[in-house]
Protein backbone atom coordinates (compact mmCIF):
# COMPACT_ATOMS: atom_id res chain seq x y z
CA UNK A 1 0.00 0.00 0.00
CA UNK A 2 1.28 3.33 -0.88
CA UNK A 3 1.53 6.16 1.91
CA UNK A 4 2.09 9.90 1.60
CA UNK A 5 5.12 9.77 3.84
CA UNK A 6 5.66 13.69 4.62
CA UNK A 7 2.65 14.67 5.60
CA UNK A 8 2.75 16.42 8.38
CA UNK A 9 0.47 18.42 10.91
CA UNK A 10 2.02 21.15 13.47
CA UNK A 11 0.22 22.38 16.69
CA UNK A 12 1.34 26.00 16.65
CA UNK A 13 2.56 27.91 19.52
CA UNK A 14 1.35 30.81 18.33
CA UNK A 15 -1.97 32.19 17.55
CA UNK A 16 -2.85 31.17 13.18
CA UNK A 17 -5.48 32.21 10.78
CA UNK A 18 -5.97 29.83 7.99
CA UNK A 19 -4.48 31.42 4.56
CA UNK A 20 -7.93 29.49 2.57
CA UNK A 21 -10.80 29.94 4.67
CA UNK A 22 -9.80 33.30 6.88
CA UNK A 23 -10.54 31.27 10.02
CA UNK A 24 -9.30 32.87 12.94
CA UNK A 25 -7.56 29.04 14.87
CA UNK A 26 -6.29 30.62 17.55
CA UNK A 27 -3.24 29.48 20.24
CA UNK A 28 -1.97 25.87 19.98
CA UNK A 29 -4.07 24.75 16.08
CA UNK A 30 -3.58 22.32 14.30
CA UNK A 31 -2.11 23.33 10.80
CA UNK A 32 -0.92 22.51 7.77
CA UNK A 33 1.97 24.36 6.02
CA UNK A 34 1.49 24.92 2.08
CA UNK A 35 4.36 25.83 0.30
CA UNK A 36 2.78 29.07 -1.72
CA UNK A 37 -0.05 29.47 0.85
CA UNK A 38 1.06 29.18 4.24
CA UNK A 39 -0.82 27.93 6.78
CA UNK A 40 -3.98 25.57 6.29
CA UNK A 41 -6.54 24.19 9.29
CA UNK A 42 -7.41 20.56 9.36
CA UNK A 43 -10.85 21.47 6.97
CA UNK A 44 -9.27 23.13 4.27
CA UNK A 45 -6.12 20.80 4.35
CA UNK A 46 -8.62 17.82 3.74
CA UNK A 47 -7.16 15.80 6.92
CA UNK A 48 -10.09 16.95 9.45
CA UNK A 49 -11.60 13.29 8.76
CA UNK A 50 -8.40 11.56 10.28
CA UNK A 51 -8.75 10.78 14.16
CA UNK A 52 -5.71 11.04 16.64
CA UNK A 53 -3.35 8.59 17.90
CA UNK A 54 -0.98 9.64 20.35
CA UNK A 55 2.18 8.39 20.36
CA UNK A 56 2.96 5.65 23.11
CA UNK A 57 2.05 2.24 21.63
CA UNK A 58 4.70 1.12 19.10
CA UNK A 59 2.81 -2.01 17.77
CA UNK A 60 -0.81 0.06 17.26
CA UNK A 61 0.82 3.03 15.63
CA UNK A 62 2.63 1.24 13.69
CA UNK A 63 -0.27 -1.34 12.55
CA UNK A 64 -2.52 1.76 11.81
CA UNK A 65 0.01 3.59 9.82
CA UNK A 66 0.45 0.32 7.29
CA UNK A 67 -3.46 0.13 7.23
CA UNK A 68 -4.38 4.04 6.41
CA UNK A 69 -4.33 5.14 3.29
CA UNK A 70 -3.82 8.98 4.35
CA UNK A 71 -1.78 9.53 7.74
CA UNK A 72 0.05 12.85 9.22
CA UNK A 73 2.41 13.00 11.41
CA UNK A 74 1.72 15.61 14.08
CA UNK A 75 4.56 17.80 15.04
CA UNK A 76 4.74 20.25 18.02
CA UNK A 77 7.39 22.51 18.46
CA UNK A 78 9.97 21.76 22.08
CA UNK A 79 11.49 25.10 23.48
CA UNK A 80 13.57 23.32 25.63
CA UNK A 81 15.19 21.01 23.10
CA UNK A 82 14.74 24.03 20.21
CA UNK A 83 12.92 21.08 17.72
CA UNK A 84 10.00 19.48 16.35
CA UNK A 85 9.25 16.64 18.31
CA UNK A 86 6.41 14.02 16.98
CA UNK A 87 3.09 13.55 19.46
CA UNK A 88 1.53 11.31 17.46
CA UNK A 89 -0.42 10.18 14.16
CA UNK A 90 -3.36 10.96 12.30
CA UNK A 91 -4.89 7.88 11.08
CA UNK A 92 -8.19 6.74 9.25
CA UNK A 93 -10.90 5.95 11.94
CA UNK A 94 -11.06 2.11 10.07
CA UNK A 95 -7.21 1.57 10.23
CA UNK A 96 -7.19 2.53 13.80
CA UNK A 97 -10.30 -0.13 14.44
CA UNK A 98 -8.88 -2.64 12.41
CA UNK A 99 -4.83 -2.12 14.71
CA UNK A 100 -6.96 -2.00 18.05
CA UNK A 101 -8.49 -5.34 16.67
CA UNK A 102 -5.13 -7.35 15.64
CA UNK A 103 -3.88 -6.07 19.10
CA UNK A 104 -6.90 -6.61 21.96
CA UNK A 105 -4.50 -9.32 23.51
CA UNK A 106 -2.91 -5.73 24.73
CA UNK A 107 -4.57 -4.65 27.56
CA UNK A 108 -2.79 -1.72 27.39
CA UNK A 109 -4.96 -0.66 23.77
CA UNK A 110 -8.25 -1.48 25.65
CA UNK A 111 -7.24 1.04 28.00
CA UNK A 112 -6.40 3.34 25.63
CA UNK A 113 -9.63 2.96 23.48
CA UNK A 114 -11.51 3.29 26.89
CA UNK A 115 -9.31 7.21 27.29
CA UNK A 116 -10.20 7.87 23.78
CA UNK A 117 -13.63 7.21 23.89
CA UNK A 118 -13.97 9.08 27.11
CA UNK A 119 -11.94 11.86 25.71
CA UNK A 120 -14.75 11.87 22.35
CA UNK A 121 -17.85 12.29 24.40
CA UNK A 122 -16.07 14.97 26.47
CA UNK A 123 -15.27 16.82 23.04
CA UNK A 124 -19.10 16.12 21.50
CA UNK A 125 -21.72 18.74 22.84
CA UNK A 126 -24.62 15.71 21.96
CA UNK A 127 -27.48 18.46 21.80
CA UNK A 128 -25.59 20.59 19.38
CA UNK A 129 -24.46 17.22 17.61
CA UNK A 130 -27.95 15.74 17.38
CA UNK A 131 -29.08 19.24 16.03
CA UNK A 132 -26.74 19.37 13.31
CA UNK A 133 -27.75 15.51 12.15
CA UNK A 134 -31.34 16.70 12.07
CA UNK A 135 -30.30 19.50 9.86
CA UNK A 136 -28.33 16.92 7.45
CA UNK A 137 -31.62 14.76 7.19
CA UNK A 138 -33.52 17.88 6.63
CA UNK A 139 -31.73 19.08 3.47
CA UNK A 140 -30.33 15.61 2.85
CA UNK A 141 -33.36 13.54 2.98
CA UNK A 142 -31.90 11.19 0.96
CA UNK A 143 -28.80 10.44 3.22
CA UNK A 144 -28.99 6.84 4.36
CA UNK A 145 -30.16 6.11 7.86
CA UNK A 146 -27.46 6.93 10.43
CA UNK A 147 -24.90 8.47 7.89
CA UNK A 148 -26.50 11.72 9.35
CA UNK A 149 -25.16 11.52 12.70
CA UNK A 150 -21.97 10.37 11.45
CA UNK A 151 -21.14 13.24 9.57
CA UNK A 152 -22.35 15.34 12.32
CA UNK A 153 -20.22 14.12 14.85
CA UNK A 154 -17.53 14.22 13.09
CA UNK A 155 -17.82 17.77 11.92
CA UNK A 156 -18.98 19.13 15.68
CA UNK A 157 -15.42 17.44 17.29
CA UNK A 158 -13.99 20.44 18.81
CA UNK A 159 -10.56 19.41 16.85
CA UNK A 160 -9.58 23.07 15.16
CA UNK A 161 -10.97 23.17 11.74
CA UNK A 162 -13.78 20.86 11.84
CA UNK A 163 -17.08 22.81 9.72
CA UNK A 164 -19.25 21.92 12.27
CA UNK A 165 -17.00 24.35 15.25
CA UNK A 166 -16.82 27.25 12.66
CA UNK A 167 -19.44 30.11 13.52
CA UNK A 168 -21.81 29.24 10.06
CA UNK A 169 -21.63 25.58 11.39
CA UNK A 170 -22.84 26.42 15.28
CA UNK A 171 -25.85 28.47 13.28
CA UNK A 172 -26.45 25.12 11.57
CA UNK A 173 -26.22 27.05 8.16
CA UNK A 174 -27.06 25.46 4.93
CA UNK A 175 -23.36 25.86 3.53
CA UNK A 176 -22.06 24.85 6.66
CA UNK A 177 -24.15 21.45 6.46
CA UNK A 178 -24.11 20.94 2.90
CA UNK A 179 -20.07 21.41 3.71
CA UNK A 180 -19.92 18.52 6.14
CA UNK A 181 -21.88 16.02 3.94
CA UNK A 182 -19.78 16.66 1.08
CA UNK A 183 -16.71 16.31 2.92
CA UNK A 184 -18.02 13.10 4.05
CA UNK A 185 -18.88 11.87 0.68
CA UNK A 186 -15.60 12.67 -0.36
CA UNK A 187 -13.76 11.21 2.02
CA UNK A 188 -15.80 7.69 2.12
CA UNK A 189 -17.54 6.93 -0.69
CA UNK A 190 -14.73 8.05 -3.80
CA UNK A 191 -11.21 7.44 -4.05
CA UNK A 192 -10.01 11.07 -2.96
CA UNK A 193 -8.15 9.92 -0.17
CA UNK A 194 -6.12 7.25 -2.09
CA UNK A 195 -5.11 9.89 -4.85
CA UNK A 196 -3.99 12.54 -2.10
CA UNK A 197 -1.78 9.24 -1.01
CA UNK A 198 -0.85 8.89 -3.90
CA UNK A 199 0.78 12.76 -4.30
CA UNK A 200 -2.40 14.07 -5.98
CA UNK A 201 -2.54 17.56 -5.33
CA UNK A 202 -5.67 18.37 -3.23
CA UNK A 203 -6.81 20.31 -6.79
CA UNK A 204 -6.27 17.97 -8.87
CA UNK A 205 -7.79 14.69 -6.05
CA UNK A 206 -11.41 17.14 -6.57
CA UNK A 207 -11.07 17.16 -9.94
CA UNK A 208 -11.04 13.86 -10.20
CA UNK A 209 -13.82 12.93 -7.88
CA UNK A 210 -16.22 15.58 -8.67
CA UNK A 211 -18.46 14.07 -10.81
CA UNK A 212 -19.22 11.08 -8.28
CA UNK A 213 -19.34 13.36 -5.45
CA UNK A 214 -22.16 15.91 -7.35
CA UNK A 215 -23.81 12.62 -8.13
CA UNK A 216 -24.17 11.47 -4.59
CA UNK A 217 -25.00 15.01 -3.01
CA UNK A 218 -27.97 14.96 -5.73
CA UNK A 219 -29.24 11.81 -4.96
CA UNK A 220 -29.07 12.17 -1.15
CA UNK A 221 -31.20 15.12 -1.94
CA UNK A 222 -33.85 13.24 -3.15
CA UNK A 223 -36.57 11.59 -0.09
CA UNK A 224 -36.10 8.19 -0.02
CA UNK A 225 -38.99 6.06 -2.11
Amino acid sequence: MKHSEDLKVFISSRDSSCEECGESLGHGAWITLVEGKGALCLSCADLDHLIYLPSGNTALTRRSRKHSILSAVVLKWSRARKRYERQGLLVEADALKRAEQECLADSEVRARRREREAVRRVELDRGYVDSFALRVRELFPGCPAGKEMMIAEHACLKYSGRIGRSAAGKSLGEEAVHLAVTAHIRHVKTRYDELLAGGYERWEAREQVEKEVRRILAEWKEPEA
